[in-house]
């Protein structure tokens, strides 16, 4: 099977699924330079609200696949870093459902996302210490602020895998679920998310990414958008609101 990012849209939800079975479902050159313009797809696709990203089969992501790292490691960095730093800038909802291996790129691929959602037996490392690879900035600094620096560094410098009750405690996933459950439980919370203000959403990821200067920009959007009418109305009338503020335009 040709190693790809496969992905499918079902009731505003965008689902792309990392497969290389071959390997663990690692990560080729190809598969990292294809996510950004696919992620770009996915922000102007205005029936688009929430993403999902997993791994086929029973693992997520075994990391960069290494025989990528013989040419031009420098080069192999470059491309995941330009697609982690795609999918932390999506500017809607990304949820990261892990099962199996969550190893390396893969790791950073998950941080990069907003909520991180495991199956009970799943896996964590961060193992450039393993390769003698030095993790890129932007990486560690996400890594850090998930889960703190003293954790961030017993993961970068000793390169041990963790399960996924310890990646719960530490706040690099968010919820664990058991065997059969994760699916059921993406999918249930992906729907919740879609039905919730965009406007909201995008907001509230700009600040929470650290984003300062941009209050007047959101004011204005608020303002024009009329989500917070409807939200109100909606409210008071005891109905679902229908939110029509859109990232993608």
């Amino acid at each position: 099977m040709e190693p790809q990012l496969l992905h499918d849209v079902t009731g505003q939800v965008a689902t792309v699924v990392i497969r290389n079975p071959a390997k663990r479902n690692a990560m080729t050159a190809a598969m990292w330079g294809s996510l950004p313009p696919l992620l770009e797809t996915l922000v102007a696709d205005p029936d688009v609200r929430v993403l999902v990203l997993t791994g086929e089969g029973r693992t997520f992501c075994a990391g960069a696949d290494i025989s990528t790292l013989r040419g031009s490691p420098l080069e192999a960095q470059r491309l995941a870093v330009a697609a982690e730093e795609a999918l932390a800038a999506f500017p809607k909802p990304a949820l990261a459902a892990v099962r199996g291996h969550c190893v390396g790129g893969g790791a950073q691929l998950a941080a990069a996302c907003d909520l991180r959602f495991a199956e009970e037996g799943a896996r964590f490392g961060v193992t450039p210490a393993k390769l003698g690879i030095v993790y890129p900035a932007s990486a560690t600094r996400r890594l850090v602020s998930l889960v703190g620096p003293a954790t961030a560094k017993y993961l970068l410098f000793s390169g041990e895998l963790i399960d996924a009750g310890r990646a719960l405690r530490t706040g690099l996933v968010d919820e664990v679920l058991p065997e059969g459950e994760l699916d059921g439980r993406v999918a249930e919370f992906a729907r919740i998310l879609a039905s919730r203000s965009q406007l909201t959403q995008a907001a509230a990821k700009e600040f929470a990414n650290g984003r300062t200067d941009r209050d007047a920009y959101w004011g204005e959007r608020a303002s024009g958008s009329g989500d917070t009418a409807e939200g109100v109305a909606a409210f008071l009338e005891r109905r679902p609101p229908r939110f029509t503020w859109s990232t993608s335009g």
